[in-house]
């Protein structure tokens, strides 16, 4: 059977309209209909989206001063650290069916999906790596780093859909990209957080760094949906081995 993909790409979308076609994609990967789908977007406003979980209460103290900051607030269903999103990043949500009467290992696919993402910067002649970035926000082992700085963070579901014998493991990954985002203002909203929610993470924008700090001239949205699609045409086989 022949295998099917599909790739949805959205220059202009609120994270709520994003966060339910990433769901949409989850029910067809269930029902059958796919077993791979890329989703590419870029928000329309500025929103910090908040981890599930009491650790970041969205109060009404917390919208109201991020209201005044000029920003939107909306939660997930998963855990982590507030993360935040603006017309200045793209995003990345990539699902794959995991290969049958194989162990699923998180740092394997870890490590597929951002030697992916590292061919896209490729493309345009940057040199990433993989690891940590100490003071930057919803930190992790698998940020992709430009120069010690962090330009792209990742995060990772597993996820086991169907029912019975045709039970899948599929991967979600996903990654926000910085762009054109000034570093300043977008970590100010998550220090906020922080602050009002009692936590005493320190977050430095001078660890982050957006692409176009790194390019003479910023290609448009679209030439980097298509350069972020090539990459994951061109992707190399899934081999999974040991942790």
């Amino acid at each position: 059977m022949a295998t099917q993909k599909t790739i949805l790409r959205y220059r202009s979308l609120s994270v709520a309209s994003a966060f339910e076609k990433e769901q949409a994609l989850i029910r067809r990967i269930e029902q059958g209909e796919l077993n791979e789908a890329l989703l590419l977007w870029q928000p329309d406003a500025q929103t910090l989206v908040l981890p599930a979980g009491q650790k970041w209460p969205q109060t009404p103290e917390l919208r109201r001063a991020l209201s005044a900051l000029g920003w939107q607030v909306h939660n997930r269903q998963t855990g982590g650290a507030p993360v935040p999103q603006l017309p200045g990043v793209i995003n990345v949500s990539y699902l794959t069916v995991w290969p049958a009467n194989t162990p699923y290992h998180i740092q394997t696919a870890y490590q597929y999906f951002c030697t992916i993402l590292q061919s896209f910067f490729h493309q345009l002649g940057i040199v990433t790596t993989v690891g940590d970035t100490p003071g930057s926000y919803c930190d992790g082992d698998y940020n992709l780093n430009i120069a010690g700085k962090k330009v792209v963070g990742t995060a990772q579901r597993i996820l086991r859909l169907g029912a019975g014998d045709a039970k899948q493991t599929v991967m979600l990954a996903q990654a926000c990209l910085l762009i054109d985002a000034d570093c300043q203002h977008i970590v100010a909203p998550v220090s906020l957080c922080n602050q009002l929610c009692g936590h005493v993470d320190r977050i430095e924008a001078e660890v982050h760094t957006p692409l176009a700090a790194h390019l003479d001239e910023l290609p448009a949205t679209e030439q980097l949906f298509q350069l972020l699609t090539q990459a994951f045409v061109a992707r190399p086989p899934l081999e999974v081995g040991k942790a």
